[in-house]
């Protein structure tokens, strides 16, 4: 059985490393983020395909989201 529901990334709860990913954001980082899925997404997207997006591909989240990589700068 599939059950689908609406919910704003704000509230999803991540697990394992994309847990981690989803902290570095900002509520607002993540409300854009949620726009760009769901224009990517038309037909929504499951929480486990979700969950490794932000875990697996946080790169190409951060692009998306115009984050720089601060790995390059010096400390």
């Amino acid at each position: 059985m599939k059950i689908f529901k609406e919910e704003s990334l704000r509230y999803f709860e991540f697990w394992s490393g994309a847990k981690e990913n989803a902290n570095e954001l900002s509520g607002e980082q993540l409300d854009e983020l949620e726009t760009i899925l769901e224009d990517a997404y038309p037909d929504g997207i499951d929480a486990t395909t979700l969950n490794d997006l932000m875990w697996f591909e946080f790169d190409t989240i951060k692009e998306w989201l115009g984050i720089e990589d601060d790995e390059n700068e010096d400390d």
